[in-house]
């Protein structure tokens, strides 16, 4: 099955995001299980039994989302088992389904930045000190949620006024810090030093027993603040991500630009964000104009 050396190829060499690993890994155990069921070995598998297995999903109602997570997550699995020798060829012979676009849900930015500036801190309180850095690192940045957990103090640039962030793969790239950005991390940094005992860690953001900060402290602080202006029901970081990346284009920026802010790999990813800048002009025409 080479399960392990198939998720070492994925961390190492393709440098996958643990999110993606973790996927990828799951899928093809589902496959295994189905091979196991119908009593076929994974080296004989052909793009008949592919094709049966994929109807199974389709049977059981399985999103055109997920069918497509799996064709990735096997089409990959038999590469790398091509590569090693273990098999002669690939069975999968089939394209992924086409799934409808969905526009990325954005928090109103007039409403948002409203929360920013009225946000209570307590200066003796170093998690809401804490909190706050994180919304506007979020918001501020447009930095993912894995990659705001891999900054250390040393990546912050205070002269030039940037922050180096390691994206997917770990791909590098420069983000500018606005002045607002440069005062909170310097007064997060005083409250870091002050409040937390024995801090060693080199990571920028921290729990207040000074241990690296977590995926799920980080959702919580996004949720309990996002609650406080907006009712719908996905209140999580990456909200903040589609948030910055809408409110650049509204504002006039280029298109080239945002995508080399958000770190993405290709222009594609980045163009879902003009939809939302149309579906908010078709608004305010709608809304404004005598004939509309």
């Amino acid at each position: 099955m080479y399960l392990k050396e198939f998720e070492r190829y994925l961390q190492f060499e393709r440098r996958y995001s643990k999110h993606t690993l973790i996927a990828y890994v799951h899928e093809v155990n589902l496959f295994l299980t189905f091979l196991e069921h119908e009593h076929l070995a994974f080296d004989q598998v052909n793009h008949r039994d592919m094709r049966h297995y994929f109807a199974l999903m389709a049977e059981a109602k399985k999103s055109a989302s997920t069918v497509n997570r799996s064709i990735s997550s096997l089409r990959t699995y038999y590469k790398f088992l091509q590569r090693e020798g273990i098999v002669k060829g690939s069975p999968i012979q089939i394209k992924a389904l086409k799934t409808p676009k969905k526009l990325p849900v954005v928090v109103e930015k007039d409403k948002l930045l409203q929360l920013l500036d009225h946000m209570e801190v307590n200066v003796h309180d170093f998690e809401t000190r804490r909190d706050k850095l994180v919304v506007e690192l979020l918001f501020g940045t447009g930095i993912r949620l894995a990659e705001l957990l891999q900054i250390q103090d040393r990546d912050i640039d205070y002269y030039n006024k940037n922050m180096l962030i390691f994206g997917k793969r770990n791909k590098e790239r420069l983000v500018p810090i606005n002045e607002t950005l440069i005062k909170e991390l310097q007064l997060y940094l005083q409250a870091k030093s002050l409040y937390i005992e024995n801090n060693k860690s080199s990571f920028l953001i921290v729990t207040k027993e000074g241990k690296p900060a977590y995926e799920k402290l980080i959702y919580r602080i996004v949720h309990k603040y996002l609650s406080m202006v907006s009712s719908q029901k996905k209140r999580s970081p990456h909200i903040l991500r589609h948030t910055f990346a809408t409110a650049l284009l509204d504002n006039g920026a280029d298109l080239n630009a945002i995508k080399e802010l958000l770190g993405h790999a290709g222009l594609a990813a980045t163009q879902v964000y003009t939809h939302n800048s149309v579906e908010r002009l078709k608004s305010i025409y709608k809304q404004a104009h005598p004939k509309a």
